[in-house]
C-alpha cells in the first residue's frame, strides 16, 4: 500500500460514526467549523476482530500511537500517522468520519471508525485548518 492508505475504490462502503466522548456529527462547536484540512491518524485493521481488540485497548487508555504501532496494518509511518490531508485525498467513507471528529490527542482520543477497500479504520483527528 502507498502513501495514501485510507484512499480506496468502492466510496460506497458505509461509515461508522462511533467516537468516543459522544457523536462529534452535527455539534456546533467552533473547533467544527471550517476545516480544509485534518491532521489525521489511523489504525488499519484488515479484519474485524482485530479492529475490535485494538479499539479495546483504546477504551481501556493506551494511547493511540501505542495501539497503532501495535496493531495497524498500515506501517507507511509510526504511530498510524498520515500527516495532514486535504478534502478529496482520501476515501470519501474515510473522510465523512474523519472530517466529523473533534481534534483530540493520542492520550485522549476521540475516534472514528470507518470501513474502506483496505480494511478497516479506527481515525483520530489531530488538528485542523
Amino acid at each position: 500500500m502507498g502513501k495514501n492508505n485510507a484512499k480506496a475504490s468502492g466510496g460506497d462502503k458505509k461509515a461508522k460514526g462511533n467516537q468516543k466522548g459522544g457523536d462529534a456529527k452535527g455539534t456546533d462547536k467552533g473547533k467544527m467549523k471550517g476545516g480544509q484540512s485534518i491532521n489525521v491518524r489511523h489504525i488499519l485493521c484488515e479484519k474485524f476482530s482485530k479492529k475490535e481488540e485494538a479499539l479495546e485497548k483504546i477504551r481501556n487508555g493506551s494511547k493511540f500511537d501505542d495501539v497503532a504501532r501495535e496493531y495497524s496494518e498500515d506501517k507507511a509511518r509510526a504511530g498510524g500517522s498520515l500527516g495532514w490531508k486535504n478534502k478529496g485525498d482520501l476515501d470519501p467513507s474515510f473522510e465523512e468520519v474523519a472530517y466529523g471528529l473533534e481534534e483530540s490527542s493520542t492520550g485522549k482520543p476521540v475516534i472514528g471508525e470507518a470501513k474502506t477497500g483496505f480494511g478497516y479504520h479506527i481515525i483520530m483527528v489531530e488538528g485542523r485548518k
